[in-house]
């Protein structure tokens, strides 16, 4: 997360995404969202079911859905960092030792599913130190 140097604060755009996303997120925006398009649909016949009935909400979701693609990867990629964090965290405090590990969400699939593989084989031979 960035970070205000001056009262140690979240940026303004971590701040948004954060309030943005808890909003957001709740069941009455869903219900609101619902409603939007059932009060769209119930248009329809009345404007004749037109180019610019259709345009209208294709328009709105088009620009809703750009705009919550970053609000949403934002939100994603702190909340992974954070969990990435408390994790090595805890590896540190039980002295795990496998540098491969550490660094795993910076390696590539093939890699993490070998990594995988042997400690469920240690897991299976009652290994209780990593391989």
């Amino acid at each position: 997360m960035v970070e205000n140097k001056r009262n140690n604060r979240p940026d303004i755009f971590t701040r948004f995404t954060t309030k943005t996303s808890k909003v957001l997120g709740h069941a009455w925006v869903f219900s609101a969202a619902v409603a939007v398009l059932l009060v769209w649909a119930l248009t329809g016949p009345l404007l004749s079911f037109s180019d610019t009935w259709q345009l209208v909400i294709n328009t709105g979701t088009t620009i809703v859905t750009f705009l919550m693609v970053f609000i949403i990867q934002n939100t994603q990629n702190r909340d992974t960092a954070a969990l990435q964090l408390k994790l090595d965290a805890i590896m540190l405090e039980l002295q795990v030792s496998n540098a491969k590990l550490y660094d795993a969400e910076n390696e590539g699939e093939k890699e993490i599913e070998r990594q995988r593989r042997r400690i469920e084989q240690a897991a299976e031979n009652g290994e209780r130190n990593e391989p």
